[in-house]
């Protein structure tokens, strides 16, 4: 096996060790939360019951305490009015019964057929003075309370509570569905049952961690709740945040694979020489795309790209050695090389026509400190293309490290007579706030807002917003990737009128580009109509530029 299939199956195991390390820790500190949260609710909602319960009971107590210091214990027709008044006063208790010895009810109110069954135990001597109890019926699992006080002679009033007023739904939503709850009197006496019952089995299962289980006593009744929730059912609270996890430790395990094979197959010394020794024989060398007006049809100047061109004459494209002639710091050389070639290739046109401009790409590295200032002087100062006509593009792809001193090293350009674009506006890092930050003099649309235009009602609001913002500060703009008349009339309505792209020529060698340059200079400004493509093809070696 190769070295470097090696590599590949290394990093791809860490890889994949990287995504799921991470997403265990995160799976159980999920979890974990999930389970936490879920039993803080659910003890929460037992509480409720409890409150409630107590509530309930505290109101009958209350109420049979008034009709007993208020002397109200028998039939007659006042008795009835004040246990009628009493009701209205406690919201828990839906009706009065005053009981025999045997636990008959003699009279309720509201008045009520009598049945005759007994729904009290008989009194004993050693019963209780209150007493607390269940009645048979029911209200969607709440059974009937009752709260008796014993008035002598065996004789009890009794207050009967109601079952809807004692019944609520607690608990968090995700766990509605799934808990049961009970509410105990003694230990025993179930008085709220919400869900399946629950059995001996529920400390068992908390035991293995299948179960959620929270008790809450009552500091003033004999009076227990129970609620109980699988765990599985909290996991819901964290569902999205489990997939969130999960697609954040992929993408960082494929970002750990793409830079750490990109770092162990990068190009090796060997590589990194022939580079170099590129560089030293001059192979990379400028290729210029026309700027034009698309008002008039004239030449406005040109944008320098850099290309590579090999001792066999095959030619690189910059995607393919940009980045890394960035980052190895080659591209200052390169950059100082290609400005160079440019006097010699092009002084002449621009010595001979003052109003071309020429726009030499920098990167964010040539504005750290001010080599490239003395780069520009020592390079231009005494060539024949003036300081005037020279545009510096700086792009917002990459981020500037110190935007105070390159603010300060393009006032210092602009101060020799330099004009600064920032290329691809509105795509990268530093957004429009580069354009006053940096105090920018031109910009330029970037071709992923010009291919939209007429199609997408965005990228020509985009479009329309970058032209009133320059036209507000008082900057030139112009438009790249231009590759069709509609293009071009949608740039005209909306204000652009300088522009670049393949409608009007592709990236030209030197010799190309000045002779179409002295075409398109010698004679009367050309008319930009449908065959605008046609006036500026100079003869078939476009074609051949084209595709290099």
């Amino acid at each position: 096996m190769s070295r470097r299939y090696k590599i590949f199956f290394r990093v791809l195991f860490f890889a994949v060790l990287l995504a799921i390390v991470p997403l265990a820790v995160a799976k159980f500190s999920l979890d974990h939360y999930a389970e936490s949260r879920a039993r803080t609710e659910l003890r929460a909602a037992a509480q409720r019951y409890v409150l409630r319960a107590e509530e309930a009971l505290a109101d009958g107590v209350t109420a049979l305490q008034t009709l007993v210091a208020d002397g109200h214990v028998s039939c007659l027709p006042n008795a009835h009015l004040a246990y009628g008044a009493v009701m209205r006063q406690h919201a828990f208790v839906q009706s009065i019964d005053v009981v025999d010895a045997n636990g008959i009810p003699m009279c309720s109110s509201p008045v009520r057929p009598r049945s005759g069954d007994a729904i009290l135990p008989a009194y004993r001597p050693d019963s209780p003075m209150v007493g607390l109890g269940l009645l048979d019926e029911s209200f969607e699992g709440v059974h009937l309370a009752a709260v008796s006080w014993h008035v002598g002679n065996g004789v009890r009033l009794v207050a009967e509570l109601s079952a809807p007023g004692v019944s609520i739904d607690a608990g968090p939503e995700y766990l509605r569905s799934w808990r049961r709850i009970e509410v105990r009197l003694a230990q025993d006496i179930r008085w709220i049952t919400v869900g399946e019952t629950i059995d001996d089995q529920t400390a068992s299962a908390e035991v293995s961690g299948q179960e959620i289980v929270e008790y809450v006593r009552s500091q003033r009744y004999p009076l227990q709740a129970t609620i109980v929730a699988p765990i599985a059912a909290a996991s819901v609270l964290v569902g999205d945040l489990k997939v969130l996890a999960a697609v954040a430790c992929g993408a960082f395990a494929v970002l750990f694979m793409v830079v750490s094979l990109w770092a162990s197959w990068r190009p090796d010394q060997a590589a990194d020489d022939e580079f170099i020794s590129a560089i030293r024989r001059g192979e990379f060398v400028p290729y210029y795309q026309p700027v034009m007006d698309i008002e008039t049809g004239g030449l406005r100047g040109c944008e320098v790209l850099i290309r590579w061109r090999m001792a066999d004459g095959t030619i690189v494209s910059p995607g393919q050695f940009m980045q890394y002639a960035e980052t190895s710091g080659h591209i200052f050389e390169m950059t100082r090389q290609i400005m160079r070639k440019t006097i010699l290739e092009v002084g002449d046109l621009y010595q001979k026509n003052p109003d071309l401009k020429l726009s030499v790409n920098l990167f964010a590295g040539h504005f750290d400190d001010r080599r490239i200032i003395e780069d520009l002087q020592a390079i231009y100062g005494d060539s024949k293309i003036a300081f005037s006509q020279i545009v510096l593009e700086v792009t917002e792809r990459f981020p500037l490290r110190d935007v105070k001193l390159a603010r300060r090293i393009i006032a210092e350009m602009q101060s020799l007579g330099f004009r600064v674009a920032l290329d691809d506006a509105g795509t990268g890092h530093g957004g429009l706030a580069y354009l006053q930050t940096l105090g920018i003099d031109i910009v330029k649309i970037d071709k992923m807002f010009v291919d939209t235009l007429g199609s997408d009602a965005t990228g020509s609001s985009i479009v329309d917003m970058l032209v009133e913002l320059a036209g507000n500060l008082g900057m030139g703009i112009i438009a790249e990737g231009v590759e069709t008349m509609e293009q071009i009339t949608h740039l005209r309505e909306l204000g652009v009128t300088s522009a670049q792209g393949y409608i009007f020529a592709p990236p030209l060698p030197g010799p190309l580009f000045v002779q179409l340059a002295e075409a398109l200079t010698a004679g009367e400004e050309v008319a930009p109509e449908a065959d605008m493509a046609d006036d500026v093809a100079v003869d078939d070696e476009l074609a051949l530029a084209a595709n290099a």
